[in-house]
């Protein structure tokens, strides 16, 4: 397939960004890529035409690095997706609830299934993601070490699932978000729309609270806000947001207007459609 066909992911075949690229975009080829840095370097050398990059999950919160990569990535949000996520215990013929004592895989999902491990007296033993940890308990042939990672992963590289659904959460959802070099331009009124971007505030008391203020005084919903730290002096605090509506509309013009008074740099990631899965959720 060429490039226009292709999209990247982080991780090894078989790990949940894979399912996700294979569930929202069926007819393209995935790339697997070895860190978040290389799936956006993919698109943005167009070697691949998008990126699937997980953002948060319900159960375990935000995804590490991704809020600090993707305002210098270059790169534009074109989309969003919502993958349920169902971790199995994978491990290698023979083994056993009984002869595991530990469980390998990446933070995230080891922190989803956090109350099952303890209760289970499996230790936890964190990689770099899941489907590469299938692959190292297949390689090691050791019944004492399991994987804990997709079902497509067990059968990708040959593991028994030891218990299925592991996870504490039966709603354990990640949302996704899709990359690409250019950005898409939905037009105002033409559905349900998200908005993303950064700013940082300007150094003066209750700068926040008046940043934020015009979206309450216009009515503009505010979905997902992250702060996070942008210097070593911890002084500089740079704030992620999602709001719901378009640039062009009139109240979200006015409140991102009142947001760029207060604020020193705000900046635009992405206005594309919203997920039917919000509408869904919020009884659409």
């Amino acid at each position: 397939m060429t490039a226009s066909e292709k999209i990247a992911f982080q991780g090894l075949p078989g790990a949940y960004s894979d399912m996700a690229c294979r569930a929202r975009f069926p007819g393209m080829e995935t790339l697997p890529c070895a860190s978040f840095e290389d799936a956006f370097q993919a698109v943005a050398e167009g070697r691949a035409a998008l990126a699937m990059i997980p953002i948060d999950n319900s159960s375990a919160g935000r995804v590490a690095d991704v809020h600090h990569l993707l305002p210098n990535s270059g790169l534009h949000i074109v989309g969003e997706h919502f993958q349920r996520v169902r971790h199995q215990l994978l491990g290698v013929k023979g083994a056993s609830l009984a002869t595991v004592k530990t469980a390998h895989s990446h933070v995230q999902a080891l922190s989803q299934c956090r109350v099952w491990l303890r209760g289970k007296g499996i230790k936890p033993v964190v990689e770099a993601d899941t489907a590469g940890s299938a692959a190292e308990v297949a390689a090691a042939g050791d019944p004492t070490r399991a994987a804990v990672a997709s079902k497509l992963a067990g059968e990708i590289y040959g593991l028994e699932v030891i218990q299925p659904d592991i996870h504490d959460s039966d709603e354990n959802t990640t949302r996704f978000v899709v990359l690409a070099r250019e950005p898409v331009h939905p037009e105002p009124g033409s559905g349900p729309v998200i908005t993303s971007f950064v700013f940082r505030v300007r150094s003066v008391p209750a700068a926040l609270y008046k940043a934020l203020g015009g979206f309450a005084t216009n009515g503009v919903n505010i979905t997902k806000l992250e702060s996070y730290m942008v210097d070593h002096a911890f002084t500089v605090a740079q704030f992620y947001a999602d709001i719901d509506g378009h640039p062009e509309e009139r109240l979200v013009r006015l409140a991102l207007e009142e947001l760029g008074f207060f604020s020193r740099e705000v900046k635009i990631l992405g206005v594309y459609p919203a997920s039917d899965f919000r509408q869904g959720r919020n009884g659409g």
